[in-house]
C-alpha cells in the first residue's frame, strides 16, 4: 500500500477517515485487475467533487468580481477544465497515488492520464468535503486552484484560441482564418492530425492533435504566439 500520510502532508490536510483519500484514487481500470480490493473506484466521489468544486469556484466569483453572468461563466470553466485540474492534480503529486490497471499504468503521458488525474482531483475534493467539511474544502480550493485565476485572466486563458485569434484577425486585417488538413498519421482507432491556420494564402502556424478540432486549437494558439497577439 502507498504511503498516504506523505500526501496528507502535502495537501495539509489530516483525514479522519484516511480510506476516503484513498478511495479518490482508485481508477475504474485497478478493479478490473484487482475485484476483490476493499474499496470501490472513485466516480461517485468525482461526482461529488465536482459539484462542490463548481460551488466554491461560483461563489469566489460572484463575491469577487461584478462581471455579468457570461463572463464568470466562461471564467468558471477555465478554471475547472481537464487541463487545468490535471495540472493542478499533477503539481500535488497525485500521479504517484494512483491506483491504476497495468496498461493504464504504463500510459503515464497520453490524453487519458490527464483525464483521469483531473476525474482524481474532483474526488479528491468529493473526500475533502465529506472528510472535513465545506470550510476546508473551501480553504483548499482556495489555495491550490483559485491562486491560478489570476493568471488565466491575465493571459485571456478564458477565451478561446481559435475565437480570439479570428476575432484580432477580423480587426486587424480584414481576414478571416481558415484552417485545413495537412496531413493525417496513425490508425483510425488514435488518429493524429496535422492543421494549418492561413490568413487568406499566408500559413501563419499549424498545429497537432487527435482531432481536428485539437488540432486547430492548437495551430491558432502557436498562430496567436508568432503574430504576438
Amino acid at each position: 500500500m502507498k504511503d498516504f500520510s506523505k500526501l496528507e502532508r502535502k495537501l495539509g490536510i489530516k483525514f479522519k477517515n484516511k480510506d476516503l483519500l484513498i478511495q479518490a484514487m482508485v481508477h475504474r481500470s485497478y478493479l478490473n485487475e484487482k475485484p476483490n480490493f476493499y474499496l470501490s473506484h472513485n466516480e461517485r466521489l468525482e461526482f461529488l467533487g465536482d459539484a462542490v468544486l463548481e460551488l466554491i469556484v461560483t461563489r469566489h466569483l460572484y463575491n469577487n468580481y461584478p462581471n455579468p453572468e457570461g463572463e464568470l461563466t466562461n471564467w468558471r470553466a477555465s478554471l475547472v477544465n481537464a487541463k487545468i485540474l490535471s495540472e493542478t492534480a499533477h503539481e500535488l503529486g497525485l500521479n504517484n497515488y494512483l491506483f491504476l490497471s497495468k496498461g493504464e499504468a504504463r500510459e503515464e503521458k497520453s490524453k487519458a492520464r490527464q483525464y483521469i488525474l483531473a476525474n482524481a482531483f474532483e474526488a479528491l475534493i468529493g473526500a475533502i468535503y465529506l472528510d472535513r467539511g465545506l470550510k476546508q474544502t473551501r480553504f483548499f480550493i482556495e489555495k491550490y486552484l483559485l491562486t491560478k485565476l489570476p493568471h488565466i485572466l491575465e493571459a485571456k486563458l478564458f477565451i478561446d484560441p481559435k475565437s480570439w485569434f479570428q476575432e484580432i484577425a477580423q480587426e486587424k486585417m480584414g481576414i478571416t482564418p481558415t484552417y485545413q488538413v495537412l496531413a493525417e498519421s496513425g490508425p483510425d482507432h488514435a488518429k493524429y492530425f496535422k492543421v494549418g491556420v492561413f490568413l487568406k494564402d499566408e500559413l501563419v502556424a499549424t498545429g497537432g492533435g487527435n482531432s481536428k478540432q485539437e488540432a486547430q486549437v492548437e495551430a491558432a494558439k502557436k498562430a496567436l504566439e508568432k503574430k504576438g497577439w
